[in-house]
């Protein structure tokens, strides 16, 4: 790397710091190989928050850029739903005090849509899709000429075997301190409507081995914690059983100190789990196996709506197998407000799920990502979409506003109360023994409770919990059994403050929280205890 001032920086606003580019580090690695040698040693990586002011992240920038130089410079910004507002900020305060400097986007917010977008509008160049390729070539010719026609330019989709793999852009830093991503395929063959990848014609695969070998450069460089972002991670059998046995030949022993233990995250499809993966996933001890099972929907006609194609027996059946004979972590996912989809319909479907017994169950509401085709159902299905980011849903033609948002009360209550781990006897008896028909009912009726209680959904602590739930339950469970189940999950959580609720009954010392030193897998571990 130069010492001088670069001429190229590559930048973008993570959701939070734990979370490294992916997307960045694969420009910065293919720059030499498609835009001539030199230009990686004239470029800097920088990455900032969304929590982070805009006047400070262009202050940096800037910095890192120097004065103008009488020569081009460039800042490339990844821009994507969850960051699209703040980079708009960004790119107005660059254009206003560098209007010389080149900006370059790129990203799937900006891939779609272009001419639409004020983000777009103050660019200098878009490049849609793939920007492996296009970026480097982009570069070379806004510094060496001729100055490119096009202001939307159409991403170059090389052959796998030209792209540079990015992983030796991971820095040591990041790699003890931040979740590391990782692919071997790209893709995804499924059309569901409301993903971005419904757009992709296929999944395209790495050559596994060149993929392997940077694995075990990672590995070897200290990295413990994987993410892999394939959208189908079990599509390809053969290369899954060769990833998880690299995986398995690396286990620390029993007794290794938690930095060195895996963490493995993948994304599989729930209705294909054969033999060969089933026996590969079984070797793994706890701690170690995130699977994320995209259930979205168990009604039938919306799935057929949206294009999905899932066969829902299967779907349970190798759901409750990953329970019984695996110690993986499971996440399933669903999305409310999809075209046609009733509140009673996903009620079924959630109880269906919760029945099964996933670890975590993440409840989403639709959201209209640019380019998606979830966008032809607008009119038939009465779809009306925020027209700011993320384009939640607002209403349909059968799920009005007013359910909507207390839907999004209920998500939130419930990631707090069960994803968390941090309630499992309070929440069973929830679950168990109120008096309505059904879980999604009885938990419905909680966040309907919490929500004029408590006046809020976020920054509630634990012992503002803890009292309100002691407050609900009491009126239909013995108050004693409601204390005694909510004083069980305020040891082991951790927590260290003194609810009203269980006044006179908490240790004096308290027990070390049971949680693992591991951040990333802290939910999981709680998980684990409680099962």
């Amino acid at each position: 790397m130069t010492h001088t001032a670069p001429r190229i920086i590559l930048a973008t606003l993570n959701a939070r710091y734990i979370h490294a580019s992916l997307g960045l580090r694969y420009l910065l690695a293919n720059l030499d190989r498609h835009g001539g040698a030199g230009l990686r040693a004239q470029t800097l990586l920088r990455e900032y928050t969304i929590s982070r002011a805009p006047q400070e992240v262009v202050a940096d920038l800037l910095a890192a850029l120097g004065p103008p130089q009488g020569r081009v410079q460039i800042i490339g910004l990844g821009v994507y739903i969850w960051n699209v507002t703040q980079t708009l900020e960004v790119i107005r305060q660059l254009k206003t005090v560098r209007p010389d400097v080149k900006l370059v986007l790129g990203g799937p917010e900006v891939s779609h849509e272009v001419d639409q977008q004020p983000i777009t509008a103050l660019a200098d160049h878009v490049i849609t899709g793939w920007g492996d390729v296009s970026f480097a070539k982009l570069c070379r010719v806004l510094m060496d000429g001729p100055q490119p026609l096009m202001k939307v330019i159409p991403g170059e989709q090389p052959p796998l075997a030209d792209v540079t793999l990015p992983y030796a852009e991971y820095s040591d830093a990041d790699l003890a301190h931040r979740l590391l991503y990782v692919e071997a395929s790209r893709g995804c063959p499924f059309k569901c409507e409301f993903c971005l990848s419904s757009l992709d014609k296929t999944a395209w695969a790495f050559e596994l081995d060149r993929v392997l070998v940077a694995l075990d450069g990672l590995y070897q460089r200290g990295a413990r914690n994987f993410k892999f972002v394939d959208r189908t991670f079990n599509l390809k059998v053969a290369h899954s059983v060769r990833i998880l046995q690299f995986f398995l030949d690396r286990l620390p022993a029993a007794d290794a100190p938690p930095s060195e233990q895996l963490f493995l995250h993948f994304e599989v499809i729930p209705d294909h789990l054969p033999e060969r993966l089933r026996a590969m996933l079984a070797q793994f001890p706890p701690g170690v196996l995130q699977l994320e099972v995209g259930v979205q929907s168990f009604n039938p006609a919306v799935q057929h709506t949206i294009s999905r194609r899932q066969d829902n027996a299967a779907t349970e059946a190798n759901l409750r197998w990953l329970l019984a004979h695996t110690h993986a972590h499971l996440h399933a996912d669903l999305i409310f407000g999809l075209p046609g989809e009733t509140l009673p319909s996903f009620a079924e479907g959630f109880d269906r799920l919760l029945a099964i017994g996933p670890h975590e169950i993440q409840l989403g509401i639709l959201k209209r990502l640019r380019g998606t085709p979830i966008t032809r159902h607008t009119s038939a299905h009465g779809m009306v979409y925020d027209t700011e980011p993320p384009y939640t849903v607002q209403h349909t033609g059968v799920v009005d506003a007013a359910t909507l948002q207390r839907f999004a009360r209920f998500a939130r209550y419930w990631d707090l109360l069960a994803n968390s781990g941090r309630y499992a006897h309070t929440l069973a008896l929830l679950l168990q023994h109120m008096p309505q028909a059904s879980p999604f009912g009885r938990f419905m009726a909680l966040s309907d409770w919490l929500w004029p209680h408590l006046g809020a959904t976020h920054k509630l602590t634990p012992e503002v919990l803890v009292d309100a739930l002691f407050v609900y339950l009491s009126a239909h469970v013995s108050p004693d059994t409601v204390r005694q189940a909510l004083l069980d999950d305020y040891i082991a959580s951790g927590a260290r403050a003194n609810p009203q609720a269980l006044q006179g009954l908490l240790p004096r010392q308290l027990p070390a929280s049971p949680r693992s030193v591991r951040v990333l897998a802290s939910r999981q571990d709680r998980h684990r205890e409680m099962s």
